[in-house]
């Protein structure tokens, strides 16, 4: 069997032994072992690559551990999988998030057995997306990954949960339905016989006034899960009514599926657009980028905070992607990566907080560095990465980010470039305020003196993502390398398609 297809078998094994649990700790048994085995596979997965990739000759990178077999043939679909550099780190992420999550999620009341089987069926989709080569296959595992977070947040979620996920269903079934009118028209007017993405890129010959038509079906659709503006509105409510494993998965890896679908779709597969729409989408992530951070500084709920933060780091990402840059888009990737990580630990530390004070309100929060230190330690590594401090994953993103964007020469991208990086200030405006408030202060309620630090199965969670932040921040070359090798290629086609076509 082929080692990527595990990565869909295993956690269908697991959705099995979840229906045959009888009791709590049988469930709790059978996401522990089925979660090791993801994050065990998919660090195996990153050395098989790099041992391959030894293999391969400098001026080819393509995707290994590829497989294909047909499933409907008279649409020209296949079960078609493979991976290269930016896949793997997605993959390796999503392994992190889903076994720190189990552990976040210790002690889920109630229905635990069946929260649990909707959290791994998120998984599933999420993986299968980024291992898919496929379109059709592709968008159908998006749309797996999609339809749980109704009941994951309509059912176990906090507050307004109802409203929330109903709204975040609305937006994000209207973006795949912007996405199968841009998939089809890619079919459709490749004159492809297959839905293979590499394929059809090599073949090069949608004409570049489709592709402009095509383009933002494809940007918008995979842009509302990334948290474009203006269609982000879903992201903060849905993040704030979400149980905190489910936000941990959201924001840590959902989301990326917006930034990795723009790149690996709409740009790789429609090149001659993006001289018509890039600088239209500059602007509005732009815009996302400003903005996320200016609204996470009048928020009040520490969930409301950290997805606004969301909005603006994910508007990062399409950012440095539209910059075009080689080094600008490996900034990107890193920023996908280093994302996933610090907003899980956020959330993962924000759940627990809220769990023992009753409260997210940083209005009625004060000295909880007295009362629960472990945990108040995680939250202040989560927002010293988030703000960018040299050492943890965010410095490394953002400067890669940055520079990549200043590459471009003309007036344009530098000023967008320049606003963009007024978001560093603001950020850690807001991250300094909310630490300085609810750690050192006075504690304002005497109840807080009886609140216990963190149990032995939520420090696993919160010290296995301090020590991955602060992993990539201080070895990020491994990263680096493997995301620069696999940006390359794209690159190179985007510009060879542009110079053929005179753009």
């Amino acid at each position: 069997m082929n080692i990527l297809t595990l990565f869909v078998v295993i956690p269908v094994l697991m959705l099995i032994g979840l229906w045959l649990c009888k009791n709590d700790n049988q469930v709790r048994g059978v996401m522990v072992t089925g979660a090791a085995a993801l994050l065990g596979l998919s660090i195996y997965l990153v050395f098989a690559f790099l041992e391959l990739r030894e293999t391969m000759p400098a001026d080819q990178y393509p995707m290994l551990f590829t497989y294909s077999t047909p499933w409907f043939n008279s649409l020209n679909i296949e079960y078609a999988i493979g991976v290269d550099g930016i896949s793997v780190v997605m993959i390796l992420l999503t392994a992190i998030i889903i076994f720190t999550g189990t552990f976040a999620s210790w002690q889920m009341e109630p229905m635990k057995k069946e929260y649990f089987l909707w959290f791994v069926l998120l998984s599933i989709g999420v993986f299968g997306f980024f291992i898919s080569v496929d379109l059709f296959t592709m968008f159908m595992f998006y749309e797996v990954a999609l339809i749980p977070m109704y009941l994951l947040i309509g059912v176990w979620g906090t507050g307004p949960k109802e409203y929330a996920a109903m709204k975040l269903t609305l937006m994000l079934m209207g973006g795949s339905a912007l996405l199968i009118i841009g998939i089809l028209g890619i079919y459709y007017f490749s004159g492809a016989t297959t839905m293979n993405i590499n394929e059809i890129a090599a073949m090069a010959n949608i004409p570049v006034e489709v592709q402009k038509i095509f383009f933002p079906f494809l940007f918008i659709g995979f842009g509302i899960l990334g948290a474009l503006f203006p269609f982000h509105t879903w992201s903060p409510d849905g993040h704030a009514s979400a149980p905190t494993a489910v936000s941990m998965l959201h924001a840590g890896v959902l989301m990326k599926l917006g930034g990795y679908g723009c790149f690996r779709i709409a740009m790789y597969l429609l090149p001659g657009a993006l001289d018509a729409w890039a600088p239209v989408f500059l602007v509005l992530t732009t815009i996302s980028v400003v903005y996320g951070a200016l609204s996470a500084c009048v928020q009040t709920d520490l969930k409301y905070i950290n997805a606004y933060s969301s909005v603006s780091h994910c508007g990062m990402v399409l950012f440095a992607l539209l910059m075009m840059t080689q080094t600008a888009i490996t900034g990107a990737v890193l920023q996908m990566l280093s994302h996933g990580l610090m907003t899980a630990l956020f959330f993962a530390v924000i759940g627990m907080i809220y769990h023992r004070a009753g409260t997210r309100d940083v209005r009625y929060l004060g000295g909880l560095m007295k009362v629960v230190p472990f945990l108040s330690v995680g939250y202040v590594v989560a927002g010293l990465a988030n703000l960018g401090l040299p050492g943890f994953s965010g410095f490394v993103a953002e400067m890669t980010i940055f520079v990549g964007s200043f590459q471009n020469e003309d007036l344009f991208h530098r000023v967008c470039t320049i606003i963009a990086c007024t978001s560093i200030v603001i950020t850690a405006v807001y991250i300094l305020r909310v630490v300085g408030k609810i750690l050192y202060q006075k504690i304002p309620n005497q109840e807080f003196y009886k609140l216990h630090d963190a149990t032995w199965d939520e420090r696993v969670a919160v010290i296995g993502l301090i020590a991955c932040v602060a992993g990539l921040g201080m070895f990020p070359l491994w990263a680096d390398e493997i995301i620069n090798e696999a940006v390359a290629p794209v690159i190179s086609h985007i510009g060879h398609f542009t110079a053929v076509a005179g753009l």
